[in-house]
């Protein structure tokens, strides 16, 4: 799944500079690290303090692919619930669709700023002016300043190829990347769906649950809310609920102890402490200064 995030977010970042997949990998294994152990989901932070500091990339145009990335996973949670939905009916899932639909304004308001932003960075530019008058001169100028370099971030809406090759690793991360590790432990705990499609339902039944759990920032690793979401998404498919919680346990605990260590291998192996990474999330640095 990290690996395949790493090439989405190459396309996402080619219009800024050339960046080795390698380089992406590890910021983005270092990102889910830091969201497992550190609050408020500062992963997204942590991620392009960590490329900007490897590459010495625009941190604001960096911003603007992380801002695009999310949309676009946004709208593949959606596009996962209305494929749950038509495929296990609007009874069983109502709750699964109310719970998407909660995503589409989070999802929908940033796109529609993004391709003002790319459409016609004129017009926006001038609106922002015009809003930012009564501010000090000097600050005015330096917001403006990071409006514009985070545009650079909006390259990948280019051209259609680029939005192509966006959806398809989008779909991969989703259908696959995702959707494999809630298979395996399916198997691992012996739970009957009754089918392969029945299977596969119950999967992304629990993808999208779990997404639009761990959407808002809150506590490390998703605690509470990850589990929660499990026991909700498969008590929908016949499960206990206490079976229901045991898988979303076993989940959990693999992903999380798998994402974590190897997020502290890459700061191990690049030469960066933990409590550095901890200063980042302490500190009032404009992450996006540079």
């Amino acid at each position: 799944m990290l690996q395949l995030r790493a090439l989405r977010w190459r396309i996402l970042t080619q219009p800024i500079q050339p960046i080795a997949t390698g380089a992406l990998f590890r910021a983005t294994a270092v990102a889910f690290a830091a969201n497992n152990v550190l609050p408020l989901r500062i992963g997204e932070v942590v991620r392009v303090w960590y490329l900007r500091r490897e590459t010495g990339a625009s941190a604001a145009a960096l911003f603007g692919s992380v801002i695009l990335e999310r949309v676009f996973d946004a709208l593949s949670v959606i596009a996962l619930a209305a494929l749950v939905v038509g495929l296990g009916g609007v009874g069983q899932n109502g709750a699964l669709a109310q719970g998407a639909l909660w995503l589409l304004p989070a999802a929908l308001l940033p796109a529609a700023l993004l391709v003002g932003l790319r459409a016609a960075p004129g017009r926006v530019a001038a609106a922002a002016g015009f809003l930012l008058r009564p501010l000090p001169e000097r600050l005015a100028a330096r917001i403006q300043d990071l409006l514009a370099r985070f545009q650079e971030g909006l390259g990948a809406l280019r051209t259609g190829w680029h939005l192509l090759a966006i959806a398809g690793y989008s779909a991969a991360i989703w259908l696959l990347g995702s959707t494999l590790p809630v298979l395996a432990g399916f198997w691992a705990l012996d739970l009957e769906l009754g089918s392969a499609l029945g299977s596969l339902v119950a999967a992304w039944t629990t993808l999208v649950a779990v997404a639009v759990a761990v959407a808002l920032p809150q506590a490390p690793g998703f605690f509470g809310p990850y589990h929660y979401a499990a026991r909700l998404a498969l008590t929908r498919h016949g499960f206990s609920p206490e079976t229901a919680v045991a898988f979303g346990t076993l989940i959990h605990a693999v992903m999380w102890l798998t994402l974590t260590v190897l997020g502290l291998a890459v700061l191990r192996l690049r030469r960066t402490s933990l409590g550095e990474i901890g200063g980042l999330a302490g500190s009032s640095e404009d992450p996006a200064a540079r």
